[in-house]
């Protein structure tokens, strides 16, 4: 019997995957299973790379840098029906050589339709207080058909057990995890609802017992989660988010038979003296108008909360946030404004309280066709505070114990731009641009301002010029900034003037540049420095790059004993690519 192309091909195909698979396959892409028999089963791309790097110098210490330097690399990726294989290497003239290849971790991530398959090495996110993006070695499954109903789920090993060893204290022991979840999700339109089920569990005897200086204990845990998103009035849109999470730090332990900790664990977890359920919840809503947004948040999270299914999480703290985004004036106005305030001890057990304030603006005026102005505004303040309310009573000057006050930084920023066009045809374009910035940032301590405040401002304008038919552009550039702090003043300011211009039919890209700028201690001369570069770019047939760049750099100091340096470096590069 005569078999089509395409059969042979899957053969081979499948027959690939699972050879490859079985070699113990952290890389991970999407594996299009239908498109087996419609496409190329293997793909082979990559490139060779060679970048040789000369240094000279006048008025330096020798050994600074090597006179010169090459750098040899290159890299090929075999790609099965979207399974990508990537290996790379790299060989310096200075005796490095590095090898990477993706068999030490692999995943596949197959895709039929309305199902997605998770084998091996990978991770899944079901919400930032339930499973969040944690890797495992194991199995997932993604059901998305058409219609209301949405189905998630994985099961796999979250932590590899690593046995202590004394001899290397860089090594932390850990205890063989094992996790699975789901999530299941209704939608109707706009509005949508899930629940979530993740439950981990540590291996005792994965692993010998760890000395107590490792503090390390096999856990346990369950989480569950509810999120909810409802449209009301077609305007006015509320999501919800809350998960409780039921953590046994020791599960070594027996079974606590006074319960103490009331909830249906169903006998997912034991519960023991070091079960304890934690909570979290976030909502928000959203009313959207026709001409502005006004949005509301709450986020709450209890005091040691924290899922096995999530890497780093941040517990202990209250937020409530606002925003307010609109258009006005024909639209050539818009602005958004958002504010937040956040603080930490919620059981108030803890000898610091920290409370944090951010409020943001931000506007654009299209002034006209030509020119456009941007403004944004932002400030960020932290308060400690370390003391009771019994040493603000026996306090006698904002003085005392400076160490233990009450602590608050400010942090304020201001930015305006500006683009005006001052000519556009054919020929040649002339754009104007100009930006301002400002940063502040000071201390309180004990209601006394410190002197280790900053301010920083920034200017940077310049004047861009193309000329199309010449395949050229010239750009000049001023740039100054100005920093004060403590009793020290420094300025930097100097010119840039930069020409770009492409040849022989746009394969060819040149540019330079020249730019000075000299600083000022003070009030008093520091360094100038004069840098002025040259670069080319050439492309054959679109897999054939040549490029050279050559730098020039002239550093010269205020005081007769300072030397002037003199640097210049060429780099000289091809690359091949398939």
């Amino acid at each position: 019997m005569h078999r089509p192309k395409y059969h042979t091909y899957a053969c081979r195909a499948v027959a690939l995957v699972s050879a490859l698979f079985l070699l113990s396959p952290a890389t991970s892409m999407a594996q299009r299973l239908d498109a087996i028999g419609k496409e190329k089963p293997i793909k082979v791309t990559g490139g060779i790379g060679l970048e040789q790097v000369a240094y000279l110098s006048s008025g330096l210490q020798e050994g600074r840098r090597e006179p010169y330097n090459f750098f040899l690399t290159g890299n090929i990726n075999f790609d099965l029906f979207g399974w990508a294989v990537p290996f790379s290497f790299s060989y310096t003239n200075q005796g490095r050589v590095a090898f990477s290849q993706p068999f030490n971790q692999y995943g596949l991530t197959p895709t039929y339709k309305w199902i997605t398959g998770h084998i091996g090495y990978t991770s899944m996110n079901f919400s930032s207080y339930t499973l969040s993006g944690h890797l495992f070695n194991g199995l997932g499954v993604d059901l998305a058909p058409a219609g209301r109903f949405k189905f998630s789920a994985m099961y796999g090993r979250l932590q590899q057990a690593v046995t202590a060893d004394t001899t290397r204290p860089e090594i932390i022991p850990a205890y063989k995890r094992m996790g699975y979840g789901f999530k299941a999700s209704y939608g109707a339109g706009k509005d949508n609802i899930d629940l979530i089920v993740f439950s981990a569990k540590d291996d005792p005897n994965s692993i010998e017992a760890p000395g107590p200086q490792y503090n390390i204990t096999p856990q346990e845990n369950l989480v569950v989660g509810l999120n909810v998103r409802k449209q009301l009035m077609n305007r006015l849109s509320v999501n919800a988010e809350v998960a409780w999470s039921a953590l046994t730090r020791d599960a070594r332990l027996a079974s606590d038979s006074a319960d103490l900790v009331k909830f249906p664990s169903l006998g997912l977890i034991q519960k023991n003296s070091t079960t304890a359920l934690y909570t979290a919840y976030k909502t928000g809503m959203t009313y959207s108008a026709n001409k502005y947004s006004l949005g509301l948040g709450y986020e709450w999270v209890a005091p040691e909360y924290k899922t096995l299914g999530a890497y780093y999480f941040t517990n202990d703290f209250e937020n409530i946030t606002g925003n307010l985004q609109f258009r006005m004036f024909k639209d050539k106005v818009t602005g958004g404004l958002n504010a937040g305030v956040q603080h930490n001890n919620l059981k108030k057990d803890k000898q610091s309280t920290m409370s944090r304030w951010v409020g943001a603006l931000n506007l654009s005026w299209v002034a006209s066709q030509k020119m456009n102005f941007n403004f944004s505004y932002s400030n960020f303040q932290s308060f400690v505070n370390i003391k009771s309310d019994f040493d603000y009573i026996n306090q006698v000057s904002p003085y005392q114990n400076l160490d233990t006050l009450n602590y608050t930084q400010i942090s304020s920023n201001a930015s305006m731009s500006m683009n005006y066009s001052i000519s556009r045809t054919k020929e040649k374009a002339q754009m104007l641009m100009c930006n301002v910035s400002y940063m502040k940032s000071s201390d309180l301590q004990g209601g006394v301002k410190q002197p280790t405040g900053t301010v920083f401002y920034n200017l940077n304008t310049a004047y861009s010029m193309q000329l199309v038919p010449r395949n050229m552009s010239v750009t000049l550039g001023f740039n100054a900034n100005r920093n004060s702090a403590m009793n020290m003043q420094s300025t930097t300011l100097g010119p840039t003037l930069g020409v770009n211009k492409t040849l022989l039919n746009k394969k060819l890209r040149t540019s330079g540049t020249v730019s000075w700028n000299g600083s000022f201690n003070n009030g008093n001369a520091g360094t100038k420095v004069l840098t002025a570069r040259l670069s080319g770019a050439y492309t054959v047939k679109k897999k054939h790059n040549l490029n050279l760049g050559i730098t020039g750099l002239n550093r010269s100091g205020s005081s007769n004993s300072a030397k002037s340096i003199s640097e210049l470096t060429s780099t000289l590069g091809y690359n091949y690519n398939f």
